[in-house]
Formats: C-alpha cells, sequence, structure tokens
C-alpha cells in the first residue's frame, strides 16, 4: 500500500475511487486530522487494507472487496495469460478472510466470482471485472438513497436521533445507511439534532460521523456511550439510528459493539430503534444472531490510546468488534427495498422475496 495526497479537494462520497487502474480507498484511521489515499495495487493491499481498517463498514468493505477481485484478475492475467482463473483462487481467499463480521465482503465476492465464471478464459477479464466492480458501487449508492428516503418515512415529527459508529457515506458506497436516513430526514426539516456516540476504541462516531454531519452543516453534538441511557431519559430523543454488518434471517442484527446496550436503552425509554442497511447485509443461510461470527481484534485498541498505554500493566482487554441486537429489539429494518416493521424471520423472508 502507498500513501498519496487526495488528487482533488475530497467529500465524503469520495472514500473509494478508480483512477488510473488503481483503487484509492481514503485512510480512515487519519481523519478528522488529515486527508490521505491509499493507494492499492494488488489484492493483497486490498485485502491488507480492509482488515487494518483502512476502510471499513460492511457495504464499504464489499465495494472494496470487489474492486480488489479487478486487481487480482490483472495480476493474474499478467502471469498465466489464458490460464488467468487458475491463479485466482489464493488472492480470493485472502480477501474473503480480511473481516469476518460483514457479510457484504462475502456477497460482493460471490457476485465477482459469477461474473468470473462466465468470462471466457482468452478473453481480459479487467474490463467486465472491473465494469462489475462498478456497478456493485453504483448500486450501493442507489440503494442509500432509496433507503434514507424509507426511513425519513418513519420519523413522523421534528425530533433529536443517536447514531452509534459511523454508517454513513464513508462507510458505504455514497450518501450512507444509517446517516443516510438522517440526511434525507434533515432535509425534510425532521432532525432537530444528531447525538453521536464517540465510539470507543476506534471512535469512529468522534472522527468520522461528525466529520460528515459537520460537513452537511447537521447539528452533531458528541457523547460517550456511557451517557446514552441518561440522554435518553432526559427527552426529546425520537429514535436511535444505526447501521449493520449483517443481518441474520430472523432479524437479529450485529453492528459495532455497543448497539446492543443502546437498544435495551431505546426499549427501557420509549424511543424507537432503526437499522438502515441494504438486502446485501441480510444473510438468509444465518437463522439468528448465535450464527453470526463476532470478530475480536487486539487488546491493545482498548488497553491504548493515540499510541501511548493507557492500562495498568498487567490488564487484559475483551475487544469484540460488534455485538448482536436481538430482533425483538428493533422496532423497524429499512432497506432499499422498503420497511420490516417489528422484524421476525417470517417479515425477512417476505421481504427479500419481494
Amino acid at each position: 500500500m502507498k500513501s498519496l495526497t487526495p488528487p482533488r479537494p475530497i467529500t465524503a462520497d469520495d472514500a473509494i475511487l478508480w483512477e488510473e487502474g488503481a483503487l484509492l480507498l481514503l485512510d480512515q484511521r487519519l481523519l478528522p486530522a488529515e486527508e490521505r489515499f491509499i493507494r492499492c495495487d494488488t489484492a493483497a493491499d486490498t485485502a491488507e487494507a480492509i482488515t487494518a481498517m483502512v476502510v471499513r463498514g460492511a457495504p464499504a468493505i464489499g465495494i472494496t472487496a470487489a474492486y480488489g477481485v479487478v486487481l487480482a484478475a490483472r495480476d493474474a492475467r499478467r502471469r498465466l495469460g489464458e490460464r488467468w482463473k487458475e491463479g485466482m483462487g489464493e488472492p480470493m481467499a485472502l480477501l474473503a478472510g480480511a473481516r469476518p463480521t460483514a457479510v457484504n465482503l462475502g456477497w460482493a465476492l460471490a457476485r465477482m466470482e459469477r461474473r468470473i465464471a462466465e468470462l471466457p478464459e482468452e478473453a481480459d477479464p479487467e474490463p467486465p471485472l472491473l465494469a462489475e466492480a462498478q456497478r456493485v458501487h453504483d448500486e450501493d449508492r442507489a440503494a442509500n438513497r432509496a433507503m434514507g428516503a424509507f426511513g425519513a418515512g418513519l420519523i413522523e415529527r421534528a425530533t433529536a436521533v443517536i447514531t452509534h459508529c459511523n454508517a454513513g457515506a464513508l462507510a458505504t458506497g455514497g450518501y450512507g445507511t444509517a446517516l443516510g436516513v438522517i440526511r434525507s430526514a434533515h432535509a425534510r426539516g425532521l432532525i432537530e439534532k444528531v447525538y453521536a456516540d464517540e465510539t470507543r476504541p476506534w471512535l469512529q462516531g468522534a472522527r468520522l460521523t461528525a466529520w460528515e454531519l459537520v460537513r452537511d452543516g447537521i447539528p452533531v453534538e458528541l457523547m460517550v456511550e456511557g451517557a446514552a441511557a441518561a440522554r435518553m431519559a432526559a427527552g426529546g430523543i425520537g429514535w436511535v439510528i444505526v447501521g449493520s454488518d449483517r443481518i441474520a434471517a430472523n432479524g437479529d442484527v450485529a453492528n459495532k459493539i455497543g448497539t446492543y446496550g443502546l437498544a435495551l436503552a431505546a426499549r427501557a425509554h420509549g424511543v424507537r430503534f432503526m437499522v438502515a442497511a441494504p438486502t446485501s447485509t441480510i444473510d438468509m443461510n444465518c437463522p439468528d444472531g448465535g450464527a453470526i461470527p463476532i470478530e475480536a481484534r487486539a487488546a491493545d485498541e482498548v488497553l491504548c490510546c493515540a499510541g501511548g498505554r493507557v492500562a495498568a500493566e498487567g490488564a487484559g482487554a475483551w475487544n469484540p468488534v460488534f455485538d448482536v441486537t436481538p430482533a425483538h429489539l428493533v422496532d423497524a429494518i429499512v432497506t432499499e427495498k422498503g420497511v420490516i416493521e417489528a422484524p421476525d424471520a417470517e417479515k425477512v423472508a417476505a421481504h427479500m422475496n419481494a
């Protein structure tokens, strides 16, 4: 991976770019202090960027992986000529293993694999695979706009909302899932203020969500996750709006660690709970939340902050990246197809088959 200055003034919608035959990823680890891109020229670069959190958010991970397949095919064609398909197994496995919880990763790779199977061996695979990756990217942008409108339609009157982690343009192909709903609702005059959880340990709320909302002129105040219940108790919060990395067939939702606690607090305080995610995030092969693989990351992410240790020497850390919110705590799942209210297995299946 190579670090580059932006090729032009950028917005959050420019987090994933294909330019001059390379994949450029806005390095989200540096925001908001610095805006730089990471250049990926190989599938290995791409997998490393996903694992290292240069790019994060389930839809964005899927889109990035699709472009990684293009880079893999280019390299395989250069090395093996018309036998290029024989060289795709290793880079595809590398991409698949980059982040286990985000179902969009596997979904995007399966879609690219189907396109690979359709291509004749004598064909140059890069142009058709690039076109497919760009379709994945474009479809995600369109889906986010659609779910933004559907989600905003659930908000009946002007209110403040709480969001967790970052489910904005940075986490998707553009516009965002949870932040797409917030953007659409704000345009209708329905969002008075957004309270953004800072989201330890990577501070995606503080660094990324606040960065996006400030740039859009949407009022935002940060709070630590532990303040959310008290904020609900103080009144004026109509909805909690979050994204998801995987939704099981019964409506259970895996999202950034801390989401489950938000859902419990919301139910206790009469605050409605909305999950915005594309249908590619719904895993019909996963029966319930117990079957969702939960990624664990290094203890140092919790024990240290800004490069320095904050915990006592000898202390360990439990650092799951995600938790599972049971479907019975979710008031609505919003996708590009519409709204699943009070989700359960039957409603999710009907929605996916519509």
